[in-house]
């Protein structure tokens, strides 16, 4: 109870009031993204149309090397992302574990607010759970892509298709590109994890700063996920 109270009191006022915003853009940001994507036209419904076309596509296909190709280099981007966290999380576990020394170097910093040790491990703490989040969403999304895989490998000749008809092409699009864009979009929720780290390692300079770079994050992400020129070709 002693330690709760203690934890409570560490951060000011103004820091809880950051900490709060923070939590609540990013929640708030990405139901927004999941709920409201398909009526906006987001990159990842738009993707995520591409991939089910891609699956229909894969049903008139005698020879499906392409698709099997295609489904390993999609694996590779959240496998690679999935290794890099780790090597993160192991840096920031051994920052905390040698914090009086890391918050020294960090509070030489210029411009950096000078805070106690404990309020300097709090915010490391939160960095390594921003990065543990982000492993658990990229193997997740790994998981997936084989599952999607999975689907590719065991879908019927074209010749079977042609005898069950039109119906059973859709039915298989449906089901493999939604499973492959459940991976797409357990991905997008990993990188969206790595730029919102970034509002959090402001947090060591400020709570302003903080709060800025969290409007700053949401705003590049809003942007490349809703105005980006990328988007504007792929609707065309």
């Amino acid at each position: 109870m002693q330690s709760l109270r203690q934890l409570l009191t560490a951060l000011p006022l103004l820091d809880w009031a950051a900490l709060g915003l923070y939590f609540l853009t990013w929640i708030a940001y990405a139901h927004f993204s999941k709920h409201h994507a398909e009526g906006q036209g987001s990159l990842l419904a738009i993707t995520n149309r591409v991939r089910r076309q891609w699956m229909l596509q894969l049903t008139y296909r005698e020879m499906r090397v392409l698709d099997g190709a295609v489904s390993q280099a999609l694996l590779s981007s959240p496998s690679f992302f999935a290794s890099t966290t780790i090597l993160i999380i192991g840096g920031l576990l051994a920052a905390l574990g040698a914090s009086e020394q890391t918050s020294a170097m960090v509070l030489e910093l210029p411009f950096t607010v000078k805070t106690s040790t404990l309020v300097f491990d709090i915010k490391l703490a939160l960095l390594t759970g921003i990065f543990v989040y982000a492993f658990f969403r990229f193997t997740w999304s790994m998981r997936q892509y084989t599952f999607g895989a999975l689907l590719v490998a065991s879908a019927p000749e074209a010749g079977q298709f042609e005898q069950q008809g039109h119906e059973a092409r859709e039915q298989f699009a449906d089901r493999a590109g939604a499973v492959v864009g459940m991976a797409a979009e357990a991905f997008n929720d990993g990188l969206r994890g790595y730029y919102l780290a970034f509002p959090v390692v402001a947090w060591f300079f400020s709570p302003w700063a903080l709060m800025l770079a969290t409007a700053g994050v949401v705003y590049v992400l809003y942007q490349r996920e809703f105005r980006s020129e990328v988007l504007e070709k792929l609707r065309a």
